[in-house]
Formats: C-alpha cells, sequence, structure tokens
C-alpha cells in the first residue's frame, strides 16, 4: 500500500510542473518578425548644443592634463578588533 502511494506522489511531482509548462507553452503567442525601417535619414545640419538660460558661455583655458599613473601601494585593511564599544549607543546631548 505504501509503495502505491509513493508511485503516485512522484507521478504527481513530475506531471504538474510538466503540466504547467505545456499549458503556458501553449498559451504563448508566437512573436512577430520584427521590422526594420528601409534605412536611416540623419539631419544634414547639426544642431549646436546652446548652454542653459543665464549661464556665461563656456570657455577652454589651458591644456588637459593627463591621470596620474597607477602605483602599487597596498592600503591596508581595518582593524581585526573594534575598539570603539559605543557604536550601537545613540548621542544624547
Amino acid at each position: 500500500m505504501a509503495f502505491t502511494h509513493r508511485m503516485v506522489t512522484l507521478a504527481a511531482v513530475v506531471a504538474i510542473p510538466l503540466g504547467i509548462a505545456a499549458t503556458s507553452y501553449a498559451l504563448t503567442d508566437a512573436p512577430e518578425t520584427p521590422q526594420v525601417p528601409p534605412a536611416v535619414e540623419l539631419d544634414a545640419t547639426p544642431r549646436p548644443a546652446s548652454p542653459p538660460a543665464g549661464s556665461p558661455p563656456a570657455t577652454v583655458t589651458g591644456t588637459p592634463t593627463a591621470p596620474a599613473p597607477a602605483t602599487d601601494a597596498v592600503v591596508p585593511g581595518p582593524a581585526a578588533t573594534d575598539d570603539d564599544d559605543d557604536d550601537d549607543i545613540g548621542e544624547e546631548n
């Protein structure tokens, strides 16, 4: 008798997810082929970017500088023990 209950349980565990997957697959719509435009048209005259109203015009002075080179400096990690025991106590001022 116990063997029959185990077989029914195993069949349910396998059949229910398969039934859900089959139903989901059957109810999905077939995706349509995407419509691609025949050509892309670009504007012939580019529009200059205008600064926000009320801001002075931007001026470029000097030459750009290169970023500092990377170093192999070692940053020390946090301390293994925390000496500050009142971290969880609120300030009472």
